[in-house]
């Protein structure tokens, strides 16, 4: 029983070596990190069960117990993410939503955002025909609104130094305005849509566009002048990827802090990665969840703060 499956044994300490060391996994060749990163918590959910099915077929005692270093670094990296950590709603919710430049149902999409509740909306990849047909499904439940280029917000609240945002595409994909909440709490909401992401061949996992997108609203998001601030939007990547990190290492992630599972929203047919996000800085949050599927490929996430 020990001498059997040492094949076995070996790969199932180099899953976990993986897992643990995956940010010394180098993005000099073709990202390969960051799509290491992308799709992180899949190792574990695909390759340990596997390995234990044929550990148990080769009844090989040594890969059984080879296998508990990568289920305790698994355990260690994502088992806080199985845990519901959502509480009562707070006094801001919000909610993104990639729409799909070809939904074939811009009301229907329009109905299941605005019934989340939330108080602010923020829409990705607006297209000039469908952006009147939001904002007609919208204009009752949010009176207020701000559109640049792609992207949008509509809001119960007033809006205010509402501005697009920079982030080195050469056409607007993201923007930037303050909600005044009725206790006059004034929150800075940043709506994003990042450069989209391709595995290529020969060119390998296709990301420096969206990188560059990420230093430039990390930079805008760093001279934000309000203390309270809110980051909605498909930024086409996840929280563990590293080349996310101008953004990522000054915000939470509203889902990781107070979600329940890991709500994957891409694609919405079979969830694989969270890339669509939610953050903040300066707020608590107190739940976070996904809404149901619509014409999209993208799920609509939704998120509720303490402010």
């Amino acid at each position: 029983m020990w001498r059997r499956g040492l094949v076995l044994a070996v790969l199932a300490v180099a899953l976990g070596l993986l897992m643990v060391l995956h940010a010394d996994v180098p993005n000099s060749i073709g990202n390969l990190g960051s799509l290491l990163e992308t799709f992180l918590p899949w190792l574990g959910i695909i390759g340990i069960p596997l390995l234990l099915i044929a550990a148990l077929l080769r009844r090989s005692a040594s890969a059984l117990v080879a296998l508990v270093l990568p289920a305790i670094v698994w355990a260690n990296l994502f088992g806080g993410q199985l845990t519901d950590k959502s509480g009562a709603r707070g006094d801001l919710t919000v909610a993104t939503h990639n729409v799909n430049a070809e939904n074939p149902d811009p009301v229907g999409t329009a109905k299941k955002v605005a019934d989340s509740g939330a108080d602010v909306v923020a829409l990705e990849e607006l297209t000039a025909k469908a952006l009147p047909t939001y904002r007609e499904a919208l204009a009752a439940k949010y009176p207020y609104r701000t559109v640049e280029g792609t992207v949008g917000v509509w809001s119960k609240y007033p809006l205010s130094d509402a501005r697009p945002v920079d982030i080195k595409m050469g056409w607007t994909r993201a923007l930037r305005a303050t909600v005044t909440a009725p206790d006059g709490q004034r929150v800075a909401v940043y709506a994003a849509h990042l450069p989209s992401v391709r595995v290529k061949v020969k060119a390998g996992f296709t990301a420096n566009q969206r990188d560059n997108s990420a230093e430039a609203l990390g930079e805008a998001i760093t001279a934000e002048k309000l203390s309270k601030v809110v980051l909605l939007g498909d930024l086409n990547g996840t929280m563990n990827d590293r080349s996310l990190a101008p953004v990522t290492a000054q915000m939470r992630s509203a889902q990781g802090a107070a979600g329940d599972g890991f709500g994957f929203s891409w694609p919405a047919a079979f969830p694989m990665a969270r890339i669509d996000q939610i953050m903040v800085k300066g707020v608590d949050p107190a739940s976070a969840w996904s809404l149901p599927s619509t014409g999209s490929d993208h799920l609509p996430l939704a998120a509720s703060f303490k402010i």
